[in-house]
């Protein structure tokens, strides 16, 4: 059965979308949520545990706090306020833990370590999914139950300003509020004192219960330039005198008789060491919580800050300000917060605690009874009861006070094990769902392999055996196969399974469709095995299969790269895959180079005309669109072209080491210094300058000999743009600037790059359109993609950072030499250039400093050029900075196979 390509190519797209969507589906489980669609009432909570004949509290005891004012500050670490610069960083914070009346913890933040999920984590008490990361660009209001719909059906006056977050996710909570957006990353003074500014008017008034400040700015000087920045010490002193002077207001308004106030200081999530977040790194998840407030003990010195969970905040501020706690929240109560209460209203806490978490657990696992948290609730329960009783009855011994004590240990140990299980339970996998995923995806990626000569040929379609594949007794005897071990997973399962869930059809369908493609393959193979293809220089003749080293490699490195991501620390480490696959790959032509320059043509040194089964190198032609820039210098004749071939993969490897020291990524290491580090530090700014200039200038000697005259003016004119961006924003310096003292925000630099670069895609797009619909000049076609090309480049050049020009540069020094020494030459096939375009794609998506953690998107370059927040450029920006090193790697194939489809053309015999 004969296809096209294009509508080959779409069926395996569809394939890949919904195998990619099966295997994410069981990759992140659906977070734990109450079987009640209500919200918790007052009216709802369990009695006191008395076995006795008097009637039973059933309320929950008096607030703790009259006033609560919590101060978050936007990726503040634990090591801003507890590590050794804390005395400098923030001293009155630091003094206020070390002697005053506080509590201090490092509350463990779950990833993803990014605002909204954080805020949700607060506030409803439950772990947010990865899914939250995308509705972060656009929070939708809150539904599920939470801690501000509780304060605000309890009555409770709230004011709020900071993160507009807020305000999205609880829209009309607020009695005033003030929000300011938290993409702008470019702004970290206005965006706080659009904050600060409201702060004296209204710490005088007396008519709010909960004032909420969300400041930004230190996360935004953290992906501007990193936590290790001049900037952060400033930022934190000013957060300091905030909190001073908050904390001097409530000391003052503080009355004999009344209930204490609250003053709560902490971070939503850290910051990674190069200033992001959004990943897993102690530096991400750690950050401080105090509470301040008259009625904790005065500490007496400095004391290592416990651990607890930061969704642990939530049931803790519920119960003090007299609230039920949200339905789906796995936190637990800090117990040191309400130790001076009396020891039954400490019990009764720690009591409804325990009998939410336990509901909790009932709807989550069907085997709750068996849990070993839920076992020790009971006990404690029942031993609460007793104590109960005991009380009621007027016993004052001291017997009784050291069981009540017994009992409050029962239930701390039974409120952690409960949450731990209910945190674990987001942590468990569809394992059934990613396997039937991975196997699909892995068939198809076959498929893709097998079949892509044919559909890169001339005649671009691919003959696919599917009539003989269903109608021969393998396909059905596997139909069956599966189907059984379909039964089998899905009778045994212990958890909800999603692939089981599918109804018959769904599921008869996934199987045939994996039967077919598996005999189908099995059918390409035997045909390439029994039909060699055409002959090629750089794969073995003979008889089989006929598949070069290079061939082997190509496909045993792309099906083992795809099988290696069913592991989660190749996942977190895949760059040093596409390392040891880009090395290894160099050498493999390395020797193709050898093969053919040194052993292959030994016998025939000297001879200038070539035989009919000799493999002859057609000369380059003045005005070739991939004329090697070497030419220019006068690098010319047989014998240095054959040197500069075997030089090639020897310089790619060579620049892939360098590049390998420039950023380290992956989550392992990521922590050590690297040579980005190095450059980046204020000292050798001079040094990052003198590169940066260098890697401009070769990044404009290897793009502009395939452009026109006007292209080549506005490149050049762009790249001085570039730099003098960078040097506006403080990151490289001129020859006549002797100070960094003036820095701005470049916008009208940036702005200036634009311009050209519209320019070029103008011009381009105008040869292009031209050669498709005015003339058919393949030439014109060919200069008209190189030209958009060449606008890419500029464009990324600008959203690069300083230290990453270099990436760029010899992202394009090896596509130039490997086109004109190695695929060029060498006769490379489309399939095999094609697999090398993506395996450098991938590997320099590394070289970036890119991970597979959302911690190393690096924000900032969404608002190059912007003076306000703009999501949609803002978006894309950040994508196409993000995703550089594989978009330049498509182009430049669309490119180059573009000139090689011409020069074939032009090379073919009329007639």
């Amino acid at each position: 059965m004969r296809v096209r390509s294009s509508v080959f190519a779409s069926f395996c797209l569809i394939l890949e979308v919904l195998s990619v969507a099966l295997f994410l589906r069981g990759f992140f489980p659906v977070p734990v949520k109450s079987s009640f669609s209500s919200k918790s009432k007052l009216s709802d909570l369990p009695a006191e545990p008395f076995t006795g004949s008097s009637p039973n509290l059933s309320k929950v005891p008096d607030p703790l706090f009259k006033r609560v004012v919590i101060v978050l500050i936007d990726a503040l670490r634990e090591d801003f306020v507890f590590g050794p610069n804390g005395r400098k960083y923030m001293p009155y914070t630091r003094h206020l833990v070390e002697r005053g009346s506080t509590h201090s913890f490092v509350a463990k933040a779950r990833p993803p370590t990014v605002t909204m999920p954080r805020i949700k984590a607060l506030t409803t008490g439950s772990i947010p999914g990865f899914i939250d990361v995308v509705m972060n660009l656009n929070s939708p209001a809150l539904l599920e139950d939470n801690l501000i719909w509780q304060a605000k059906t309890a009555g409770k006056r709230m004011v709020f300003y900071g993160d507009d977050t807020w305000v999205k996710l609880f829209p009309k909570h607020f009695m005033e509020y003030d929000g300011t957006t938290s993409f702008f990353v470019s702004d970290y003074t206005e965006v706080d004192n659009n904050v600060t500014r409201h702060l004296d008017s209204t710490l005088k008034r007396d008519d709010w219960d909960i004032l909420i400040l969300h400041y930004l700015g230190l996360d935004h000087i953290g992906h501007i330039s990193g936590p290790h920045s001049s900037l952060i010490q400033p930022k934190l002193m000013e957060m300091d005198d905030i909190l001073k002077k908050i904390h001097g207001s409530l000391i003052l308004k503080e009355t004999e008789g009344a209930l204490p106030y609250l003053l709560l200081l902490c971070g939503d999530h850290g910051m990674s060491e190069t200033g992001s977040h959004g990943g897993s790194s102690a530096h991400e998840v750690n950050t401080p919580l105090v509470l301040i407030s008259p009625t904790f003990k005065r500490k007496v010195g400095m004391e290592k800050p416990p651990t607890v969970e930061q969704v642990d905040l939530t049931p803790t501020l519920a119960l003090g300000l007299g609230l039920p706690i949200s339905q789906n929240s796995v936190g637990r109560l800090i117990q040191p917060v309400v130790e001076e209460a009396s020891l039954r209203d400490q019990l009764r806490f720690l009591h409804l605690n325990g009998h939410q978490l336990s509901c909790l657990l009932k709807d989550s696992m069907p085997a709750y009874e068996k849990e070993e948290g839920y076992e020790q609730f009971r006990v404690a329960e029942k031993s609460h009861g007793n104590w109960l009783k005991l009380v009621v009855e007027g016993n004052t011994s001291e017997v009784l006070n050291s069981m009540g004590k017994k009992v409050l240990k029962q239930y701390l140990e039974a409120l952690r094990v409960m949450s731990a299980a209910l945190s674990k339970q987001m942590g468990k996998y569809d394992m059934y769902s990613m396997v039937v995923g991975v196997v699909l995806v892995f068939q198809l990626l076959l498929l893709l392999l097998l079949a892509m000569p044919e559909a890169l040929s001339g005649a671009s379609e691919v003959d696919l055996p599917v009539s003989s594949a269903l109608l021969s007794l393998p396909f059905y005897l596997l139909c069956l196969l599966l189907f059984s071990v379909h039964m089998l997973v899905c009778t045994s399962a212990e958890s909800a399974c999603y692939f089981c869930s599918l109804s018959w059809g769904l599921v008869f369908g996934a199987v045939a469709l994996s039967s077919a493609l598996l005999c189908i393959l099995v059918s390409m193979a035997a045909r390439k095995g029994a039909k060699p293809p055409g002959k090629s220089p750089s794969r073995a003749s003979g008889s089989g299969w006929s598949l070069s080293e290079l061939d082997i490699l190509l496909l045993a490195g792309t099906a083992g790269h795809t099988l290696s991501l069913s592991a989660s620390s190749f996942v977190e480490e895949e760059h040093q895959v596409w390392y040891f696959l880009l090395n290894t790959l160099c050498l493999v032509v390395f020797q193709d180079v050898c093969r053919k320059y040194f052993r292959e043509r030994s016998a025939n040194i000297g001879v200038i005309g070539c035989s009919e089964d000799e493999d002859c190198l057609p000369p380059s032609k003045e005005g070739d669109a991939v004329a090697s820039p070497l030419t220019d210098l006068g690098v010319t004749g047989a014998d240095s072209e054959r040197w500069l071939a075997l030089a090639t993969p020897l310089l790619t490897l060579a620049c892939c080491r360098l590049l390998r020291s420039l950023n380290q990524t992956g989550v392992q290491w990521v922590h050590l210094p690297d040579l980005g580090h190095w450059l980046n530090s204020s000292e050798h700014k001079t040094v990052l300058s003198l590169l940066a200039a260098m890697s401009l200038a070769l990044i404009y000697f290897l793009v502009q000999r395939r452009c026109s005259l006007v292209s080549k003016i506005a490149l050049a004119l762009g790249l001085l743009g570039v730099y003098s961006y960078r040097a506006a924003v403080g990151n490289v310096v001129l020859p006549w600037q002797h100070s960094s003292g003036n820095m701005s925000k470049g916008t009208m630099k940036a702005r200036f790059v634009y311009v050209f670069i519209l320019g070029i895609f103008f011009t381009g797009s105008k040869d292009l359109l031209r050669s498709q619909v005015i003339t058919a000049d393949a030439r014109l076609k060919s200069r008209g993609l190189w030209e958009i090309y060449s606008g890419v480049v500029l464009l990324v050049a600008l959203l690069f950072r300083a230290h990453n020009l270099p990436v760029l540069c010899c992202c394009l020094l090896v596509q130039s030499l490997m086109a004109q020494f190695i695929w060029k030459k060498l006769h490379y096939d489309a399939a095999q250039t094609t697999i090398m375009h993506y395996w450098f794609g991938q590997a320099f998506f590394y070289f970036q400093g890119n991970s597979n953690s959302i911690a190393t998107v690096d924000i900032s370059v969404g608002f190059v050029g912007l003076e306000s927040y703009v999501e949609a450029p803002a978006v894309f920006l950040t994508a196409l900075s993000t995703y550089a090193g594989p978009l330049l790697w498509a182009s430049h194939l669309i490119c180059y196979l573009s000139s090689e489809n011409r020069s074939s053309v032009a090379g073919c015999p009329a007639g």
